[in-house]
């Protein structure tokens, strides 16, 4: 193992094509996501939420890992992961989908990008959706082949991010529709950019295909972005919280089904295709659940970051549920936080108890997003 910047790095974990640029750009610490490492740190997270806010971040994202999904019957077997319907999508489209297992529990939760009638790529969350699709179509009867392609994701994500990408791609690009993708090049660098993001705010995704120009790549990018105030930063979680937008982990894993956590657009129980968990679905969404995922604002002190362990919630002196995802929001001035909660107590207004490390506090069940709920923002 070798140290660079005061951060130790060994050879089990792998690099993004981007890590050498974020140690250049002010990386200080990062973490492991999808068996590689993932820039955590930037310095300080409020200044990096305004400069996504505000202005526009490039962030390291290569961790979101691809599924490619590809073959004659490409289409028949990605429908067979997702409870979401995907008969209507189009090639160039992509959707935020959930990753299903016999048990109704959640694997993943991707983006699927639709490349070509025949080819998918799922954009992961951090689990091993490669094995486990790979292990599915051994017996699928399916002609499919299942492979992790040279594609590293970066994110481009804040209100002066369109400018950007006007700066390196030309005016075509602004016609690129939300959670739409488009297939092109950089001067010779490949790439796949997509309008989505994991931020809550206007951004883009750019897919590089060539993991040798990633250096290249990243440079070109933050010398285009000069002028409009780009900063190098991470994903926000401040922001993301804001949105309501989850982290595989700690808001949901393969214990959580779709109906706990809302989304039950997500899924289709009366398609005719079927599917992983197709059963077990419908029998949770008959039965109802027991839990449901909820927003709460903490009356404490700011918060000094965001929860590193899930936090106990407690109703007429019982537990009730726990935390999964709390900060301090700087621009609502508030202690907010996602919350996994007896159904019981997942009314909008009902006040609660959190064992903070500090001592107890009181809470209350809030709509969530709590920023921009109908994603005007993103959508712009």
């Amino acid at each position: 193992m070798n140290d660079t910047h005061g951060v130790g790095f060994g050879t089990q974990i792998r690099r993004s094509p981007f890590f050498d640029a974020t140690l250049r750009w002010g990386a200080q610490g990062f973490s492991v996501y999808n068996h590689m490492y993932i820039p955590r740190d930037f310095g300080d997270p409020v200044a990096n939420f305004w400069n996504l806010v505000e202005r526009a971040i490039l962030c390291d994202v290569a961790v979101e890992r691809q599924v490619e999904i590809a073959g004659p019957d490409a289409a028949c077997f990605t429908q067979m992961l997702t409870p979401r319907n995907l008969s209507a999508m189009q090639v160039g489209q992509c959707k935020y989908v959930l990753i299903t297992n016999a048990e109704g529990g959640i694997v993943n939760d991707p983006v699927l990008l639709r490349l070509a009638e025949d080819r998918f790529w799922l954009s992961l969350a951090d689990s091993d959706v490669l094995l486990w699709a790979q292990g599915l179509a051994i017996h699928s009867g399916m002609d499919v082949t299942i492979r992790e392609p040279d594609v590293s994701p970066l994110q481009l994500q804040g209100p002066r991010s369109g400018d950007i990408v006007r700066k390196l791609f030309g005016d075509a690009m602004m016609d690129l529709g939300y959670y739409r993708l488009h297939q092109t090049e950089l001067d010779g660098i490949p790439l796949v950019v997509s309008r989505t993001g994991w931020s809550s705010e206007l951004g883009y995704e750019l897919y590089l295909q060539d993991a040798a120009q990633g250096d290249e790549l990243w440079e070109r990018i933050m010398a285009a972005g000069a002028s409009f105030g780009l900063a190098a930063g991470h994903t926000s979680t401040i922001r993301r919280i804001e949105g309501g937008m989850l982290s595989y982990h700690a808001d949901m894993d393969i214990g959580t089904n779709p109906f706990e956590l809302g989304l039950d657009r997500l899924v289709d129980l009366d398609m005719e295709a079927e599917f992983v968990g197709k059963t077990a679905l419908r029998q949770i969404r008959d039965a109802g659940v027991s839990r449901r995922q909820v927003g709460l604002v903490i009356e404490a002190e700011p918060l000094a970051g965001p929860n590193t362990t899930f936090w106990p919630i407690e109703a007429k002196g019982e537990t009730v549920g726990k935390v999964t995802s709390a900060v301090h929001s700087p621009r609502l001035g508030r202690n907010i936080a996602l919350a996994m909660v007896a159904s019981a107590e997942a009314e909008i207004g009902t006040e609660l108890k959190i064992a903070l490390p500090s001592g107890p506090a009181r809470a209350t069940v809030v709509e969530r997003p709590f920023h921009d709920p109908k994603k005007r923002l993103a959508a712009a």
